[in-house]
């Protein structure tokens, strides 16, 4: 099996909430992409609900791109505990730590989950506006770190 470099990570030792910088990749024109690790809970421990999940991925779609340039995909986990970013260029995870704070800062103005409809979303009867707020709440009181280690 190819290595997976989110499977090189030791869950057992990181400190949610944090924004960790996973990787820059070099494609072969001399393009570059970050990719990054916005953990809102501890792994194994805690889990998002399904329903909030799917309503911060809709929220932040559209909020991230509002901050960040060059967005190429924002996806939960399949761990549920956060989402990976993608982005064109070498981003600082403080401009990201930066950009999340304030995306989530509009997830609590929220008065709706964006293309929570039957054409543009394809389970859009499981998102949770409130279960969004809830964890958007979390992380802003407990607040993003970009050191992602335990001591």
């Amino acid at each position: 099996m190819p290595r997976v470099e989110s499977f090189q990570l030791d869950h057992r030792k990181v400190a949610a909430p944090y924004v960790r910088k996973c990787c820059i990749l070099n494609g072969e024109k001399g393009d570059v992409v970050s990719k990054f690790d916005l953990r809102f809970v501890q792994p194994n421990k805690e889990a998002i609900p399904t329903a909030a999940l799917h309503a911060l991925e809709h929220l932040l779609a559209g909020f991230l791109r509002g901050y960040l340039d060059k967005i190429i995909d924002i996806s939960p986990m399949g761990c549920r505990t956060g989402f990976y970013l993608i982005i064109w260029g070498d981003v600082e995870p403080g401009t990201v730590k930066v950009a999340l704070e304030l995306s989530l800062k509009q997830v609590l103005e929220a008065e709706e989950v964006p293309a929570a409809n039957y054409i543009q979303c394809g389970n859009y009867r499981d998102l949770s506006l409130f279960g969004a707020k809830e964890y958007a709440k979390y992380v802003l009181r407990n607040g993003f770190s970009t050191k992602f280690y335990r001591k």
